[in-house]
């Protein structure tokens, strides 16, 4: 548990600040090296694949959503103007690596996984936007989108991560085949 949040603490900061050096693949590369990482070590590792890119998508919606309302901007590495830029989607890629191992203990308690989401999600953003990762154009319809789009989100990805987990104890895999 807590190799997989240091790891996940070293890949946000390699995408914040490779964000906001101008460096954006750097982040991406990272994340996406630890992502590859956790899947090895994953006892499903299709199960586990399936959650991070269902994260993704997730994510690109999420953020691209704050980005056309105007309401975020990030810096660097956009490819498609109105859509966040790939080192964010893979820190949500690397955010589902926490689900199925140092967050897990949030299955079964929404309401944790709700105010979680709602106070540690805004405080992320903002702790990235003084590295300079990205900027808050409109700062308190961003604050508000965000506390409440992350408590909601967190619960239903706890619920997904449940659902693809591929970090489950193999005889527990094996129950459920049979």
């Amino acid at each position: 548990m807590l190799i997989n949040f240091i790891l996940f603490q070293v890949g946000w900061f390699a995408c914040v600040l490779g964000g906001a050096h101008g460096d954006p693949w750097l982040g991406t590369g990272v994340a996406l090296a630890l992502v590859a990482f956790h899947l090895t070590r994953a006892t499903l590792p299709v199960k586990e694949g399936a959650l991070v890119v269902l994260c993704a998508g997730i994510g690109l919606a999420f953020d691209s959503t704050l980005v056309s309302a105007g309401w975020v901007r990030f810096p660097s590495g956009a490819l498609v103007p109105g859509l966040a830029p790939p080192w964010i989607v893979a820190l949500w890629m690397l955010f589902a690596t926490t689900l199925n191992v140092s967050l897990r203990w949030l299955r079964g308690r929404p309401m944790a996984a709700a105010a979680l989401g709602a106070i540690g999600a805004p405080l992320a953003y903002w702790g990235g936007a003084r590295l300079g990762g990205m900027e808050f154009v409109a700062p308190i319809a961003a604050t508000v989108a965000l506390a409440s789009g992350w408590a909601v989100l967190t619960p239903v990805l706890c619920r997904l991560a449940q659902r693809f987990d591929g970090y489950a104890p193999l005889a527990d895999v094996v129950n459920l085949r049979e």
